[in-house]
């Protein structure tokens, strides 16, 4: 993504909150044409991002995030950053009027998330009903901690068609260390399992999404069985690599090494379409896959269609994943070498040559160093 003029935010901070006003990623501000730039192979955003925005933030104390309550970074909560870009505070009605206009007439969803704040589960509601105003498909990245069942059948009522829920951790032991008792923070492994299984009943199968990061402690083969675990519950699993955010717990943490990310994100598909199941693969002493369980022709069959490596969300009117989030996961600079963890465009056939051969990588470590990479530059 190369951006033509940084967003300016001056008039729009200080004060401005949900439910008038939220924060949109800087891919969906490109996209709604408050923000000049364009993205590298001219990929499109099928989803907008927008996100719940209180003057206090986010409650919650997750060691890898970007708005966690304890991140150290100068200047106030709406001045973070979050995926490594700026969120801009806009109206809601800013964004209903572009989804009107023709500004962005290929966008076929709007995702609405909230973060762990108590004005979030009543500013949600309305938020997704004023969306549902003007676009059909809204999914809800939810806050399991604040909400109950009930309110998944309001919120549901109001206009959202699907849901998200960020586990993240794919261990009980990695959940509590980094999101719960670890950090002082309020999340619990077994009420965000629960609220999955309530989500299910609520939605239906298959319109609930378990988010997972791969590279935040967990073996493959623990995040494989995570994906299991969802997938058997009748939901599918939207997958993340892990970036390191400046001022969080987890600044110094590396990135995952390529050739995980891809055996993991080769496994979800698997999964998820019922091509194989977890316990039909096989992991080495490390826990790494070396067996996908399918037989040579249909294993290489998955990788040359290449969308077991495009990014997993929420589907939209035309597509699977309508919420691809352009360089959500990697800089421009790790894409333009190859290293595109999430491809928001369909592989070339030079993409998936590379995929073979990163699916063959067992490297312990990721290499290539270029956090310093400024997207403006």
């Amino acid at each position: 993504m190369k951006t033509l003029g940084a967003p300016d935010t001056t008039e729009l901070a200080g004060g401005l909150e949900s439910p008038s006003h939220v924060r949109v990623s800087l891919a969906a501000a490109m996209t709604i044409g408050k923000v000049p730039g364009r993205f590298y192979r001219d990929a499109k955003l099928y989803c907008i991002n927008v996100l719940l925005t209180y003057d206090e933030g986010c409650h919650a104390k997750c060691a890898y995030c970007g708005l966690s309550g304890s991140r150290q970074t100068d200047g106030a909560w709406t001045d973070k950053s979050f995926i490594r870009v700026d969120w801009p505070i806009v109206p809601v009605e800013d964004i209903k009027q572009a989804l009107r206009d023709g500004t962005c007439p290929h966008v076929e969803r709007v995702c609405v998330s909230m973060i762990t704040n108590a004005r979030a589960r009543e500013d949600c509601i309305r938020v997704v009903s004023e969306f549902h105003e003007v676009i059909p498909r809204i999914s809800v990245l939810i806050t399991p901690t604040i909400v109950t069942k009930d309110w998944l059948v309001r919120v549901r009522d109001a206009g959202a068609d699907m849901i998200g829920i960020a586990v993240d951790a794919a261990t009980p032991g990695l959940f509590d260390r980094l999101r719960g008792r670890g950090v002082r923070g309020p999340h619990k492994w077994d009420i965000y399992w629960r609220t999955v299984e309530d989500a299910v009943d609520v939605f239906g199968a298959f319109n609930v999404g378990v988010h997972l990061i791969v590279g935040i402690g967990e073996t493959e083969e623990e995040m494989v069985r995570a994906i299991q675990r969802a997938h058997d519950m009748g939901a599918r699993t939207h997958l993340f690599s892990f970036f390191p955010e400046e001022g969080s717990a987890m600044e110094d943490h590396p990135q995952p090494p390529l050739g995980a990310y891809r055996r993991v994100q080769l496994a979800r598909y698997i999964i998820n379409y019922d091509h194989g199941r977890a316990d039909g693969m096989r992991f080495n002493e490390l826990g790494q896959i070396v067996d996908f369980g399918l037989s040579p022709a249909a294993l290489d069959e998955l990788i040359s269609m290449g969308d077991a490596f495009m990014t997993s969300g929420c589907r939209g009117a035309t597509m699977e994943n309508a919420c691809n989030r352009p360089f959500g996961n990697c800089t421009p600079f790790q894409a333009s070498i190859g290293h595109w963890r999430n491809f928001p465009v369909h592989p070339e056939p030079s993409d998936i040559e590379l995929v073979r051969q990163q699916l063959k990588d067992y490297s312990l470590t990721y290499e290539v160093d270029d956090l310093s990479y400024d997207a403006d530059d």
